[in-house]
């Protein structure tokens, strides 16, 4: 039996890919959340608490670029690793400069916004960011991340992160504008990881299901050799 030549999977095989599991892809993914979007936050205030702003940014930065080293030792993507580690120097500098936590704090703020904007931008030139992040998550190779059916799906979820992001950047920026760092780093927790989980954990299952039954058609056009 050989599929068919229409067939989108014709480079290879779902079936050869390691089995998704959820503790495989939480065991892969989560960590590296937690330490870009959890613990920079935690260290930052609770060192800002004790011992002032420039001591917080300075400790926070050490926390982001440590990740960021380690990230790379374990061979994830180094062009997102380096575009994070560019930023997050940058936000340094700027807060220091500007002596204000505010200041420090809404930079992040400001770039959910923008990523918000790329996530739909990657969507209308079917180059899906969640594509791209997806691979901290699980190791799709190269011919399946080239596929319409790849592009598809992660272009679907691009666009439900894309309006997580800019619903989450502006909620953000309200409450630290009005309730200052306190009620910013509250709200950056309840609304990150809790809402963060849901989104992969849906992410996840859709992806499966969807990527499932790309195998099961693909058997059910298959036709004998002449």
């Amino acid at each position: 039996m050989v599929r068919s030549a229409a067939t989108p999977l014709a480079a290879g095989g779902l079936d050869d890919l390691p089995e998704p599991t959820w503790g495989s892809m939480l065991a892969r993914g989560l960590p590296q959340f937690m330490g870009e979007a959890v613990a920079p936050v935690l260290v930052f205030f609770g060192v800002w608490k004790a011992a002032g702003l420039g001591p917080a940014i300075a400790a926070s930065t050490v926390v982001y670029l440590a990740l960021a080293l380690l990230l790379l030792r374990r061979g994830r993507d180094i062009a997102l690793i380096v575009i994070g580690a560019v930023f997050v120097v940058i936000q340094a500098i700027v807060g220091l400069a500007s002596h204000s936590a505010t200041v420090y704090l809404a930079q992040p703020v400001v770039l959910s916004g923008l990523w918000s904007i790329a996530y739909f931008v990657s969507v209308a030139i079917r180059r899906p960011l969640i594509g791209v992040f997806a691979n901290a998550w699980y190791p799709f190779p190269p011919w399946f991340r080239a596929s319409a059916p790849y592009k598809r799906e992660f272009g679907l979820q691009s666009i439900v992160w894309g309006v997580y992001c800019f619903a989450r950047a502006a909620l953000r920026l309200f409450v630290l504008l009005h309730s200052g760092v306190g009620g910013f780093v509250l709200i950056s927790l309840v609304t990150g990881f809790p809402f963060f989980f849901a989104l992969v954990a849906w992410g996840i299952w859709h992806a499966r299901r969807v990527f499932s039954r790309l195998e099961v058609a693909a058997n059910d056009v298959a036709v004998p050799v002449n």
